[in-house]
Parts: C-alpha cells; structure tokens; sequence
C-alpha cells in the first residue's frame, strides 16, 4: 500500500538522523546520558557479564548502530515489525535519559524537556502501530489459531467417519453372520430330512 511506503521512511526518518548524530558526537551523547545509566546500569553492573558493555560511550554507539540500522530498515520496509520495536527499545532509553523533565527546577526547561518527551511518546505510539502491522496479511497468531482450528476440524472429520465405517462395518458383519446363520439352519434342515 501507498500509505505505508511513504509512512515508513517518514517515521524512519528521525532515528536514522539521530543515530548518525549520535555516532558523530559520541562523547556529547554519553556525557548526557551518563546519570540516568549510572542510575540504571550502574546499579547492576557488578551482576552483568563482562561481554555487554556498560560504559557510557559504547552504549551511545550501539544506540546509534541501532537507530541506523532499524532505521533504514524500517525505511526500506525490510522486516518492518522487527524494526519498529528495535527502534522501540531505543526511544524509550533515549526518551528517559535525555528528557525526563520532571527532574528540571527551571520552567522554561522543564517545559522544552516535556515538549520532548510528549514528541516521543508520539513516536512511540507510531512506532507500536508499526510493529504490529501486518500489512493487511493475517498474523502469526491468527494463523495458528486458523491452523490449529483446521486441524481439529480435519480430526473431528476424521473420527466420524472411521465411526461411520466401523458402524458400517458392524452392521456388514452382522448381515453376513445373519447369512451365514440362516445358510447352517439351512443347511441342519437339509440334513435332517436326508438323515
């Protein structure tokens, strides 16, 4: 669809900016960033592994390879749903390092950082929208209750008619027994008046 060709891009438009921004000012990203992670990491830092990183600058980088990266995915529609909440995951981390404006005495910055924050809230409700559109095909969880649904149906089928051929069977084997009797009554009638 139209729509989503041009909504994609556009929404991908501002993460793909701000993770290059990021990159090209790592240091100035993570001195921003550095009191809510040392509010959040920094209170499990010793419980994390050695392998994922905590400093602030890496952080920083990684949050921008990712708004790249999903982003221009999500731009050029490839995996789209997968895009959104990679991008997702970041805004919120960015949302709430960068621009809880609760934390702000001053008015006038308090009211740029709500601005903020409300402009990415909106973003993430664009970007909920997109991760769990399906382009108008069904979902995986619809097609699993569509599948799961057929199979039970197939298997409900299925046993009335091994119930319908068994009670055919039955009624075929009791024809012939029928027969077979009636054939020796006829059989012990012939006999006795021979014998």
């Amino acid at each position: 669809m139209l729509i989503r060709r041009l909504a994609r891009p556009m929404l991908a438009s501002i993460f793909i900016y701000g993770g290059i921004g990021a990159l090209r000012d790592t240091e100035g990203h993570a001195k921003a960033a550095t009191p809510w992670l040392d509010k959040t990491v920094g209170q499990v830092k010793d419980s994390v592994p050695e392998q994922v990183p905590t400093d602030p600058e890496t952080l920083v980088k990684v949050d921008g390879a990712v708004k790249v990266g999903a982003g221009a995915m999500l731009a050029l529609g490839k995996f789209p749903r997968l895009s959104a909440l990679l991008l997702t995951g970041s805004l919120t981390a960015t949302t709430l390092s960068q621009h809880a404006y609760w934390e702000y005495e001053d008015a006038e910055q308090r009211a740029m950082q709500q601005t903020q924050f409300i402009k990415n809230l909106s973003l993430l409700g664009g970007l909920l929208i997109a991760s769990v559109d399906t382009a108008g095909k069904p979902s995986v969880g619809y097609r699993a209750r569509y599948g799961a649904q057929r199979l039970t149906d197939q298997a409900q089928l299925a046993g009335q008619l091994s119930s319908k051929q068994a009670q055919k069977a039955q009624k075929k084997a009791q024809k012939q027994g029928m027969k077979q009797g009636a054939k020796t009554a006829k059989t012990k009638k012939e006999r006795a008046k021979t014998g």
